[in-house]
């Protein structure tokens, strides 16, 4: 077995006993998919990343790819070939392919319960199978021609890349300079040069697919004047998929990295020797939006990435605590003939592993809740036949929900996970984790970057603000909000077993709902048109959007738990009852402790971050750079 720790009871429970994901599956579009088979693929999948998968983490780690400049090729590890190669071969990817194209069509949820597994296991391997999602969306949204090269994706298992960032416009997409030039026989030639494109290159397979974004010559300047473009390593005979001459895309250099080093880290350069010619994506100008279909699905992944890494390093954490053997209890402390114990014995230990344990899986809660918004949508799409659904409906509802928690799962996800793994999961094994000898050091490397690519915590934070909720006018979020406030106000159950719990997640909505309204207030107050309008006021909103959202994630994680705990108690009764299964018993009870403990230990934060939201100024804009 490898470094990887799988929590498969825990993605149960979530899909079918909290989510209740079994009254889809079988049913409708997912007919083909019954919870009997789901249960059977979720298992099969947890061993082959236990195993095979994993196997290769810590080499390809510390034997990374090879980058060869004269050539322009790369050599990947032979032990991370054979891990890819045995995901190929599981045909466990096949949900991620329409129907169309010989896929299984499967609920977003279950898609992303099993991505969770090859993501904690060898994030890299789910990166480079990200080919079967961009094959779904070029055959969705493409042309009669690049449907064909859909095929031949799935088929040949090319690698796709999404190419967005150049050198010096970074994260601000739209000041790109990669150029498209219309060769006016349906064909365009891309010229620039674009950076940190993950899986352009590599040794395990022929032909790689880009999907770029360039500026057509005459286009408008900024994302509205961006358009999507298809470009093949080599190109393809779209009758045959045989591959044709070399194309004018070529990888000019591989990133040396913190951590992930076995994901490629590209630069491409368009254009040289010969020309890149490509094909405008879906024969119309509309590349930003486009582009976002691969961007939210993106972020989603990130998210579920780190989610799936902090999960891993708790159960390495808690494994070791249980073993090691250091101290006597603290109420024997002056007692040297007091026998030694377990580390899981020491209060500050416990303290810190339920912290980890309340985190990774209120975490997962948030990735498959937010998944079952996707499942909504999916369903109402397949029975409208059609993507524009109804202002209001159900599906069209769900989709605004989606859209709104998106950043959470990816800011909130990526940056607890990495905070996480390095200040709790690594700190219990004392300064063993420091070592190589343990895949944490590893975990924390590799985890970084989450907080970092497809949007910086920070962008998240904007983009959460600005566009999901007051362009959306709140709606979604008060959608979610009456949700919590629900539960909060749900007292009573269980004997009174969470009313306290219950009491600290409306006390914990009252400030995240503070912090938004004096954001709303410095908003309105920065318009110059207003009286007494000031446009600094908007730098008061621009310092507090990541703590908004990092507030309002907390708050769901803490919802989410307690909905959990609900669920745990109803199970726990029947065990007592004689109802259920013993066996459960200290899953539940798990489950009951993680919640009261987040509740107690973590929502009463969210005061002290209203507090310092409420009371931000512009002093800050006002320090002299030179005083930095």
């Amino acid at each position: 077995m490898g470094h990887y720790k799988a929590n498969l009871r825990d993605i149960e429970f979530n899909l079918f006993e909290m989510l209740g994901r079994d009254e889809v599956l079988g049913t409708g579009p997912y007919r083909e998919l019954d919870v009997d088979t789901a249960r059977e693929m979720l298992k099969g999948l947890t061993r082959l990343a236990e195993n095979e998968i994993a196997e290769s983490f810590s080499e390809a780690d510390r034997n990374p790819p090879v980058y060869d400049p004269v050539t322009q090729q790369v050599t990947m590890p032979e032990a991370f070939v054979r891990s890819f190669e045995a995901y190929r071969d599981s045909g466990f990817w096949n949900v991620d392919v329409p129907a169309e194209l010989g896929g299984t069509v499967a609920p977003p949820s279950f898609r992303w319960a099993m991505n969770e597994l090859v993501l904690g296991s060898n994030p890299a391997v789910a990166m480079f199978s990200a080919s079967y999602g961009f094959a779904s969306l070029l055959y969705r949204y493409g042309t009669q021609e690049q449907r064909k090269l859909a095929r031949w994706i799935v088929e040949n298992d090319w690698h796709c890349t999404m190419v967005l960032t150049e050198p010096d416009a970074g994260s601000d997409v739209g000041a790109g300079r990669t150029r498209a030039i219309d060769n006016g026989d349906g064909t365009w030639r891309i010229e620039g040069v674009k950076r940190f494109i993950t899986s352009a290159e590599s040794n395990m397979r022929d032909n790689v697919v880009h999907f770029v974004l360039a500026r057509p010559e005459g286009a408008s300047e900024g994302t509205k004047g961006l358009s999507l473009f298809v470009l093949t390593k080599y190109h393809v005979d779209l009758e045959t998929g045989e591959l044709g001459e070399r194309n004018g895309v070529y990888v000019t250099n591989v990133e040396k990295k913190m951590g992930l080093k076995v994901s490629t880290t590209c630069e491409l350069t368009f254009g040289g020797e010969r020309p890149a010619t490509g094909t405008l994506f879906g024969g119309v100008h509309n590349g930003i939006a486009q582009m976002f279909h691969v961007i939210e699905n993106a972020r989603m992944l990130v998210g579920t990435k780190a989610i799936a890494t902090l999960s891993s390093g708790y159960l390495n954490a808690l494994a070791y605590a249980k073993d090691r053997v250091q101290g006597a209890d603290l109420t024997r402390s002056t007692d040297k003939t007091a026998p030694r114990v377990t580390i899981t014995h020491h209060p500050d230990v416990r303290r810190s592993l339920m912290l980890q344990k309340a985190y990774a899986e209120g975490l997962r809660a948030l990735v498959l809740y937010t998944a079952a918004q996707q499942d909504a949508v999916d369903i109402a799409q397949r029975e409208a036949g059609t993507e524009q659904l109804e202002r209001g409906s159900v599906g069209e509802l769900a989709s605004r929900v989606n859209d709104l928690l998106l950043p959470i799962v990816k800011g909130l996800g990526s940056e607890r996970a990495w905070v996480l793994l390095g200040t709790e999961s690594l700190q219990t094994f004392g300064g063993s984790g420091f070592l190589q000898d343990y895949p944490v050091e590893q975990y924390v490397r590799d985890a970084k970057i989450d907080t970092l690519y497809e949007g910086t915590t920070a962008i998240q934070g904007m983009d959460f603000f600005f566009r999901k909720i007051i362009k959306d006018k709140a709606e979604s979020l008060g959608v979610l909000a009456a949700q919590i406030q629900e539960l909060a106000k749900d007292t009573g159950s269980h004997g009174g077993a969470l009313d306290r719990e219950k009491e600290l997640l409306g006390e914990g909505l009252e400030s995240v709902q503070g912090i938004l309204g004096f954001m709303v207030g410095e908003l309105m107050k920065s318009d110059p048109r207003a009286e007494g309008g000031d446009v600094r006021n908007l730098y008061k909103v621009g310092q507090n959007t990541t703590r908004f959202l990092l507030a309002a994630g907390d708050l769901v994680v803490g919802w989410l738990l307690l909905r959990q705990a609900e669920v745990a108690l109803t199970a726990l009764a029947r065990i007592d009852s004689g109802e259920a299964a013993e066996a459960d018993r200290d899953f539940y009870t798990g489950k009951v402790a993680a919640a009261k403990f987040y509740a107690r230990q973590v929502l009463p934060r969210l005061a002290a971050e209203r507090a310092c939201a409420e009371g931000t100024d512009n002093d800050l804009m006002d320090v002299p750079e030179s005083a930095f």
